[in-house]
């Protein structure tokens, strides 16, 4: 099985920004994927911020499966950690993440006046690995662009200060990764919603391992775009049929598998299958489906 790693350099410098910024914010925002918000952790910089208040936000929920995203914000807050489920394309979400971050800071301005300082703005870090949508978040928190986006992991590379409100500024760090996955099912479920660089992962292979999830989970959406009528054991027979539905043939009919595997990666994280989440809360562990 090909195993997926990615870890450049710039990450190692990031890293290590984020270590010596730490002490200067109030609040961290842990930013996570909804679709499968145990493997789109970093347990490193959950490390580096552990004296802070942390809000975990479970973005991107409009591709995610509602129900599991509202048990995973109920589990995440029965372990004591304060979460909040975010849609940053709608912004559903966005006053609930603010009112946390208030929330957190509240107990330090109180220090704060009590000492007889002046009050001052919470400094909110944002954390987590590439393509969770950190920049995407803080601009729909700001509510203009002020970060540059991108649906690619690795788009910011710098940390960048940003006034939210008159009561909120926010440091944007970039996405950093495990230095290796120790787990190459969680790798591939990160590969799988695109947090880890396309160029270093065997497509076809991880797309194989989503479809018996997909079929199990998403086989109208399946049979409705690929034109999927069962699921074979062999991944590459179910990707020629595929192709083949989908007109995408080189000289002499032969089927281009890999870019309908590509295909069918790119659909899945776009959500046209439909809403669906990877990891459960009842288990953490493969879904119906063999995923892997």
């Amino acid at each position: 099985m090909p195993v997926i790693q990615w870890f450049p350099g710039h990450m190692t410098k990031a890293k290590r920004t984020l270590q010596e910024t730490a002490p200067l914010v109030d609040v961290v925002l842990e930013i996570v994927d909804s679709r499968c918000p145990p493997a789109s952790r970093n347990p490193d910089l959950v490390a580096l911020v552990a004296t802070k208040p942390r809000i975990m936000v479970l973005n991107k929920a409009d591709l995610a499966d509602p129900v599991q995203t509202r048990a995973w914000v109920e589990r995440y807050r029965q372990e004591g950690t304060l979460a909040v489920s975010l849609d940053a394309v709608k912004g559903t979400g966005v006053k609930e993440v603010l009112a946390a971050v208030r929330e957190a800071y509240a107990p330090r301005l109180a220090d704060w006046v009590a000492r007889g300082r002046k009050p001052r703005p919470g400094r909110v870090m944002a954390i987590g690995i590439p393509n969770v949508g950190k920049s995407s978040v803080i601009n729909r928190l700001v509510g203009r662009n002020k970060l540059h986006v991108g649906n690619k992991p690795g788009v910011t590379r710098g940390k960048q200060w940003v006034r939210i409100t008159t009561d909120v500024e926010l440091l944007d760090m970039p996405g950093i990764l495990v230095p290796k996955f120790d787990d190459q099912w969680e790798a591939t479920l990160l590969a799988a919603i695109g947090c880890v660089k396309e160029e270093v992962i065997d497509v076809p292979d991880v797309a194989g391992k989503l479809l018996p999830f997909l079929w199990s989970n998403a086989e109208g959406a399946l049979r409705e775009r690929f034109g999927l009528e069962s699921l074979h054991d062999d991944p590459l027979a179910n990707f020629a049929e595929m192709a083949r539905k989908r007109g995408l043939l080189r000289g002499g009919g032969v089927p281009e598998t890999e870019k309908v595997a590509a295909m069918l990666l790119k659909e899945f994280r776009e959500g046209k299958l439909g809403r669906l989440t990877l990891q459960r809360p009842a288990g953490d562990g493969a879904l119906p489906g063999d995923f892997l």
